[in-house]
């Protein structure tokens, strides 16, 4: 009967800990932001960004990425989420930055200088899309060319 009691009060405390653990993820991981209004930004690349994605003002997350879709220009449109307590100038640009060179990106917006705030559901005026670090590296290594090298050519006849 001492045993059953040990093993009982054991598998509670496992239950208590998986809880809480449960409990500090769900508080820690952005679920909070569910409130906000929606914003819009179109870009020509959306490399590293997916849907939960940061979006960030001065490097402190005010938002994040709700949907990501094709539009008819075949242009990426990303829907955001910002916080309702956080007001956007309407001539902000926002652009998608590197967190490191290992990967992790996140939207960045730069507030512009206007009175007038952006309001739910407008869209940002002005983007700038991903940079592909590695088609830049790959032209600098292959001589600032993004073309292939010629194939040689056979000779129709012997030299001399």
């Amino acid at each position: 009967m001492q045993g059953n009691l040990v093993e009982t009060l054991i598998g509670l405390a496992v239950i208590v800990i998986a809880a809480a653990f449960f409990y500090y993820a769900a508080a820690t991981t952005g679920s909070a932001d569910r409130g906000g209004y929606e914003l819009v930004a179109r870009f020509d690349r959306v490399d590293g960004i997916s849907v939960g994605s940061d979006v960030r003002v001065s490097g402190i997350k005010v938002g994040t990425v709700a949907a990501q879709e094709l539009d008819n220009q075949y242009r990426a449109r990303v829907k955001l989420t910002i916080r309702d307590q956080v007001q956007i100038p309407d001539d902000s640009s926002i652009k998608i930055t590197s967190e490191s060179l290992l990967g992790g990106s996140y939207l960045s917006i730069s507030p512009g200088g206007s009175d007038v705030m952006l309001k739910p559901g407008n869209e940002f005026g002005s983007t700038q899309g991903a940079i592909d670090i590695i088609g830049l590296l790959s032209r600098a290594f292959m001589g600032g060319s993004s073309t292939p090298a010629p194939s040689p050519t056979t000779p129709s006849a012997p030299a001399p």
